[in-house]
């Protein structure tokens, strides 16, 4: 299922992404953002499960602020995981 997450406090203003039915999320795209660092974050979480993501990139920060584009993503997964589970 196709997700689109609108980020906070980051550069890039919006995610968007698939995720299957055993969480695993594909063709990852960010809307603005510095186009080389979104464009290899995304590669790398190519495939990866939600818990993975969340474990690998949650909680990163981007200089003073308190989140970063790789953090927006681990919340999105999340979000688009607790979606799927309550529809």
């Amino acid at each position: 299922m196709q997700y689109k997450y609108k980020t906070r406090g980051t550069c890039a203003q919006e995610i968007r992404f698939e995720l299957d039915d055993a969480h695993r999320v594909h063709n990852i795209q960010f809307i603005g953002g510095c186009s080389g660092n979104t464009q290899g974050v995304a590669a790398l979480a190519e495939g990866l499960t939600a818990d993975e993501i969340e474990e690998k990139l949650g909680g990163i920060r981007c200089g003073f602020k308190s989140t970063s584009c790789p953090d927006q993503l681990a919340k999105a997964v999340q979000a688009a995981v607790r979606q799927g589970e309550e529809a």
